[in-house]
């Protein structure tokens, strides 16, 4: 299935490029520079792994539900309370002169995000309310939470112009993995997907979880727990989201303001679907999305782009993706009717040989 994802990655391209000639660009060089922006040099390339680290958590927002049948996109708002929480908890034991501030910090953003994925798993399950739809209310319900703590209660008075959160310490930040200008959060997104793909792929909770994505009536009455097991995986859902929005805070801005609304979670909805919700394969999808995302600036620079131009090419491979679907579902069919016919002609042959040869090398 890699050559769906990348002819539909090719096909968008070619249509960023004509987008590219409508709008009075040289395409050719334009995507060069994507390339030097995004890979082209080492400090490119940690540009890239540094954006790439909260996509890969945002993305398992989505694809853990997917496994189970749901889709969510409410990622950026578990992002922003993961992000709020953890703000909060190390500016509280701050105050109280506690240790362990970046591990609690870390858990306080995770709690955060859990929370508001485990309303809409909760929504879905006990209401029938349809976790999209959902999930994308819950997000600006949140934000409208994020927005009053930030410029109201929470504010630090030393913040005048971009009101933020009393800050985090830089004894309590979190600090670049060895050798790398990188923070440890690129650490952490890589384990949560490795952890991911075992959990779902290699469980008996995963397989159960699978069964209920295949079908959840069918999974009642073999008397698994439905309920629960959704209301679980939103949970873990909303905790990957929510420490991508802890990370942000203690590694990069140092407090919660209006730049951890980045669109990070929303990128992590692009990353799960290019990626087919396989959790393994979300790493090189969120550097190579990571990369696009780090090359903007540089488009503004030499080719007098808005930053924007990259999202244009974003959303281009989100529909090419999406596009592709009946075309990846199609060669499925084939593949597995292939293995069939194969599995048939050998049951045939095995029945039409005399008794005397079955078992035989």
């Amino acid at each position: 299935m890699v050559a769906c994802e990348a002819a539909a990655v090719a096909f968008a391209t070619v249509l960023f490029g004509v987008f590219l000639l409508v709008v009075g660009a040289e395409p050719f060089a334009v995507l060069g520079d994507m390339f030097d922006g995004a890979f082209g040099s080492s400090f490119s390339f940690q540009n890239s792994l540094v954006r790439a680290a909260p996509l890969m958590l945002t993305a398992l927002c989505t694809l853990l539900p997917a496994r189970i049948g749901m889709v969510v996109i409410g990622n950026e708002g578990a992002l922003l309370a993961g992000g709020l929480a953890a703000s909060a908890m190390a500016v509280f034991m701050q105050k109280i002169g506690a240790p362990g501030v970046l591990p609690m910090a870390l858990i306080a953003g995770m709690v955060g995000g859990a929370a508001v994925i485990a309303v809409v798993g909760l929504l879905r399950e006990l209401r029938g309310v349809n976790e999209t739809i959902s999930s994308l209310l819950v997000f600006y319900i949140v934000l409208a939470v994020f927005l009053y703590l930030v410029e109201g209660p929470m504010r630090d008075p030393a913040s005048l112009n971009k009101p933020s959160t009393l800050p985090v310490l830089e004894e309590n930040m979190m600090g670049p993995l060895p050798g790398l200008d990188v923070h440890g959060g690129l650490a952490l997104g890589v384990v949560a997907c490795l952890l991911a793909y075992v959990w779902i792929d290699h469980t008996r909770y995963g397989f159960a979880a699978r069964v209920v994505g295949g079908g959840p009536r069918a999974a009642q009455l073999v008397g698994l727990p439905v309920t629960l097991m959704a209301i679980i995986v939103c949970a873990a859902a909303g905790a990957a989201a929510g420490l991508a929005g802890a990370v942000e805070v203690v590694a990069v801005h140092g407090s919660a303001n209006a730049s951890l609304y980045a669109g990070y979670g929303f990128a992590g909805i692009l990353v799960a679907f290019v990626a087919r919700h396989h959790a393994l394969a979300v790493l090189p999808v969120a550097l190579f999305l990571g990369g696009i995302e780090a090359s903007g600036g540089l488009l503004q620079r030499r080719h007098d782009l808005p930053d924007a131009a990259v999202d244009v090419f974003k959303g281009l491979v989100f529909l090419a993706v999406l596009g592709s679907e009946p075309w990846v579902r199609m060669l499925r069919a084939k593949i597995e009717a292939r293995g069939e016919s194969k599995a048939l002609e050998g049951a045939t042959l095995v029945q039409t040989m005399p008794a005397t040869e079955v078992g035989k090398p």
